[in-house]
């Protein structure tokens, strides 16, 4: 291995990393060659790609601001945050609520690196390097004991992360645990990758857990997101379970409409009762 093909902290840039490859795709800088490659090889299958992880991210900034607009949450969890870009939760939240306090949560040692500088002048908000199926290590770790008042309620962000936990790893008992942990009045955003298509799901989740060389779970199906809620007994706040861009949609559109269908980002926010 070439020395440039390692970042510090042991990164091997030549494994394609989901986070990089979504930051690719929000046209951000902190990806390399073979993230691109990957998108691109990505978006020959499902072309709505780019379109989708735009309308994902909207998503993220209008249920952020709700969240702190309309609910009075002043405390953030997000799981598998990724790489930082235009409007983090933090920006959003604190533009509502200057108190917010947000924790940023990514198993890429990148998202660590990169998040970590632009938030040192943050003392609101921090970034902690983490599998987001630990909820022990999570919850008992010295940026969320210093951040996050349990007491009261607290957001928990999965949003666009549970198709990269394996059904091995049961991403519906991943929200059960993390629910256990929250205050009554708490809300759960949670998102992720479905498609009605046999082929689709098993084409583009063969295709990505080769590509990320295992880093990967499964694109599942409505009833399965309808599921994370239901089960774990959460208030599902309106409009309901949706397609992410008709969650509290905006009188004029805040990014594209997908093309195409192949597969969707399909979710929405419950309330802990």
């Amino acid at each position: 291995m070439q020395a440039d093909d390692r970042l510090p902290y042991g990164v091997d840039v030549r494994t394609p990393s989901v986070a990089r490859m979504y930051d690719h795709l929000l046209d951000g800088k902190d990806n390399f060659a073979a993230d691109r490659a990957a998108c691109d090889d990505l978006l020959r299958q499902v072309p709505s790609m780019k379109l989708l992880a735009l309308n994902n991210r909207a998503f993220l900034r209008r249920v952020v601001h709700s969240l702190a607009q309309d609910y009075g949450i002043r405390q953030f969890i997000d799981h598998g945050s990724g790489l930082p870009t235009q409007d983090n939760v933090h920006q959003i939240a604190q533009r509502v609520r200057p108190a917010s306090r947000v924790v940023y949560v990514d198993t890429d040692p990148i998202v660590r690196t990169v998040g970590g500088a632009l938030l040192e002048t943050n003392e609101r908000t921090a970034v902690l390097q983490a599998d987001m199926r630990d909820t022990e290590a999570i919850f008992e770790s010295e940026q969320v004991a210093r951040l996050i008042d349990f007491r009261e309620p607290v957001a928990a962000l999965f949003v666009s992360v549970l198709h990269c936990i394996p059904d091995a790893d049961r991403p519906l008992e991943l929200i059960r645990r993390v629910k256990s942990r929250l205050a009554s009045g708490s809300i759960m955003v949670i998102c992720q990758l479905v498609s009605e298509s046999a082929e689709v799901r098993d084409g583009v989740s063969d295709f990505m857990d080769r590509e990320t060389h295992g880093h990967w779970g499964r694109v599942r199906t409505r009833a399965d997101v309808d599921a994370y809620f239901r089960e774990n007994d959460l208030g599902i706040l309106e409009p309901g379970l949706v397609e992410v861009s008709r969650w509290r949609p905006p009188e004029t559109a805040d990014a594209p409409a997908q093309s195409s269908f192949e597969w969707e980002e399909f979710g929405g926010a419950g309330i802990v009762r």
